[in-house]
């Protein structure tokens, strides 16, 4: 099989996340330049969970 030939530039991304990165060190652990929690605020705000959209809250019933 023929090596990956690495891409040059940075991905495109959302512009909210200007200046992420993340990364796998030497001892396999993720390191990340945002926080845990301000990604997941993120991800909250801007991507639908499936699993829950059908669902019926408590409050409607």
């Amino acid at each position: 099989m023929p090596k990956k030939i690495p891409k040059k530039g940075s991905p495109e991304a959302h512009e909210d996340l200007k200046g992420f990165d993340i990364r796998i060190n030497e001892l396999g652990e993720i390191v990340s330049t945002y926080s845990v929690d301000k990604l997941n605020d993120f991800l909250d705000q801007n991507v639908v969970d499936k699993k829950l959209d059908n669902r019926v809250s408590l409050e409607e019933e």
